[in-house]
């Protein structure tokens, strides 16, 4: 892949109010995921993108924890082999989980992760929106509400997946690559200041 075919714009050249959000995260994280610049060379794609990804993964209502919704993009990214989004997302999944191996454990192989018949439940579904959402029927539906998910939990899991396949495929085509900051992310203890 040739890095130099979509360059990231630099800091200084995105519009204010992207750079004021970058700098946000730039200062609670420590970096700068390299999805913010990437996305930022097309300003009004990068809004809508972030604005839709925020209500998707920053919203507090619903049954969804931060750490099943970093589940099904660390699951899902893997199932269509995006190495941005399966390390950036399994970093954040390991944190909310309190758990180093999840991640790793998740995005090779779900069913035999450490993870409650509940996630479980949770991927399978997740799966089949991602790899098959055309065979999607009534029959699986029941196997979620035993779970205690109601139908707007599965609509989450479903926007979730397919917001992430669009994410992956941008990452993927453009060979977007992971800062190496979330290698080690909620591995090793943080670095105190």
């Amino acid at each position: 892949m040739n890095p130099n075919r979509f360059p990231s714009p630099h800091l200084d050249d995105v519009p204010a109010d992207i750079r004021e959000k970058i700098l946000a995260v730039q200062e609670k994280a420590g970096f700068v995921p390299q999805v913010f610049l990437s996305l930022a060379r097309r300003p009004a794609e990068w809004r809508a993108f972030f604005a839709y990804h925020d209500a998707l993964m920053l919203k507090e209502d619903g049954s969804l924890s931060k750490g099943d919704r970093e589940m099904i993009v660390t699951a899902t990214s893997a199932a269509n082999q995006c190495l941005y989004c399966v390390v950036a997302h399994g970093a954040l999944l390991r944190i909310y989980e309190k758990k180093p191996l999840v991640a790793d454990q998740v995005a090779i192989n779900y069913r035999k992760a450490d993870i409650s018949p509940r996630q479980r439940a949770m991927l399978d579904f997740a799966m089949k929106v991602c790899e098959r959402s055309h065979e999607i029927d009534e029959a699986d539906y029941p196997p979620l509400y035993a779970h205690g998910f109601s139908d707007e939990d599965i609509w989450d899991i479903a926007a979730i997946t397919a917001f992430f396949g669009l994410s992956n495929r941008l990452a993927s085509f453009s060979g977007m690559q992971p800062n190496p900051e979330f290698y080690l992310m909620g591995r090793v203890p943080k670095a105190k200041a």
